[in-house]
């Protein structure tokens, strides 16, 4: 008597890596008032779908400045446990692109929930285009407080100086921030996706399908992709090359 073949059905499990969540806001203020946090945590939850991050660590901290004590805690948090970490947006690790890219290159895996698509080379456009916002809009504050004091106000003390320089920080980054919010990630995919030999005409067509819109809000045109891309290549000789 012969019975048939019995077939079993066998899956490989997968673990679901150990994700530390890193949030960073610029002021004390804004930590205790949770203004950025709640946001960046919120990025976080929909990029794990509603699960937890086995751990989180705040950083009260200006975007210019790397000494991040709880950064390098969830860093060593994450390669001890093998795990990956987790940042809401790039932009809130720093503006230095030498930073940035010490991190990619430390062997620890993390992931971008504004980028989740990034490779190696996107986060390191990306960290040269952000340092090169930093280093702008530092220009903007120096020209605006010389054009100032040109126009005979009184800047004050030092202290009343630096206060006069975070105000205008601020609000070339608010302004920054409200005319071109996503068009460093747009321009850091641009460049990518130009190296790997792809048509303007295309990376319009991936950049509209991803969600990204152009400058005034409209999606983006071959044209528009060829202006940011002209614009990156004159500025970021060494992002475009």
């Amino acid at each position: 008597m012969s019975f048939p073949p019995i077939f079993v059905e066998t899956r490989r499990f997968h673990p679901v890596p150990a994700y530390f969540a890193y949030y960073r806001v610029s002021t004390q203020k804004q930590g205790n008032s949770g203004l950025g946090l709640e946001a960046q945590r919120a990025a976080v939850g929909s990029f794990l779908q509603g699960a937890a991050p086995v751990g989180e660590y705040v950083e009260v901290e200006s975007g210019k400045k790397n000494q991040r004590p709880q950064l390098l805690a969830a860093i060593a948090a994450a390669r001890a446990a093998g795990g990956v970490l987790l940042i809401a947006k790039l932009d809130r690790l720093s503006r230095n692109a030498g930073f940035i890219l010490a991190l990619r290159d430390s062997g620890v895996q993390f992931a971008c929930c504004d980028m989740p698509d990034a490779n190696t080379l996107t986060v390191g456009l990306f960290a040269v285009i952000a340092q090169h916002e930093r280093e702008t809009i530092s220009q903007r504050t120096k020209d605006a407080l010389k054009a100032k004091k040109a126009r005979g106000a009184q800047l004050g003390t030092p202290a009343n100086l630096t206060e006069d320089a975070r105000q205008l920080g601020l609000e070339a980054r608010q302004r920054n921030a409200r005319e071109h919010g996503g068009i460093r990630q747009a321009t850091a995919l641009i460049l990518a996706r130009r190296a790997q030999g792809l048509s303007c005409e295309t990376i319009a067509g991936e950049l509209n399908a991803l969600g990204f819109t152009a400058r005034r809000g409209g999606a983006f045109s071959q044209k528009q992709v060829q202006r940011l891309l002209d614009r990156a290549s004159a500025t970021l000789p060494v992002a475009a090359s």
